[in-house]
């Protein structure tokens, strides 16, 4: 599967991880890569750009929709959205588990059934940046703050043993001020990073 899609795309451009592994029906997962943080989906297997004569969408477009200037793209639009509900309530998306430990993603379904030998499974996945490939990572200015913070309070920790301690020049050292600023600063950078990049919560119904 790889080696497919590696043919398909330019050298570097899509495919970076990959696993090989000898897969068994019994066994009901797919071997995963590292680096994969979560899956969201699985995409349908079926594929619905194909359209026979026999199919409701191919008979809509045939019959009603011949002649733009006589009817609404607007009821087309919400019959289609229709039909996508009946779909997703009568026939669903496949149910998955993902372990990202074990790095096995687990797809309920039939595989015997569902799938055949040479098809392809797609799926929807946040995965880790390789850092020593996409170093401009390291040139976020969020990123530089942050790491500016750490060392701070790790300056501050150093510097608290010596408190009070008088220099030349009577100068004295207060490490705890200076780690107490990193500590605010730190936490101010991670809530401005959560309310910038975190993903919003998924909301359950039902």
């Amino acid at each position: 599967t790889t080696a497919a899609l590696a043919n398909n795309h330019a050298t570097g451009a899509a495919v970076t991880l990959n696993v090989t592994a000898e897969w068994k029906i019994g066994q009901d997962y797919i071997p995963m890569p590292d680096g994969i943080l979560s899956v969201l989906r699985v995409l349908p297997f079926t594929d619905r750009g194909n359209l026979n004569m026999f199919d409701i969408r191919y008979q809509l477009r045939l019959n009603d929709l011949y002649d733009f200037s006589d009817i609404s793209v607007i009821h087309y639009q919400m019959t289609m959205w229709q039909l996508d509900l009946l779909d997703m309530i009568l026939v669903g998306e496949k149910p998955i588990d993902y372990n990202q430990i074990g790095n096995r993603l687990y797809i309920n379904m039939a595989w015997g059934d569902d799938l055949d030998v040479g098809e392809y499974i797609i799926i929807e996945c946040y995965r880790k940046l390789n850092a020593e490939e996409y170093t401009q990572a390291y040139n976020d200015f969020w990123l530089k703050r942050y790491a500016t913070a750490l060392i701070k309070r790790q300056w501050g920790e150093n510097l608290i043993k010596f408190t009070g301690v008088t220099m030349l020049g009577g100068v004295s050292m207060n490490g705890e001020t200076i780690y107490n600023e990193a500590i605010r600063e730190i936490g101010e950078l991670e809530t401005d990073g959560r309310l910038t990049w975190e993903e919003p919560l998924l909301f359950d119904i039902g």
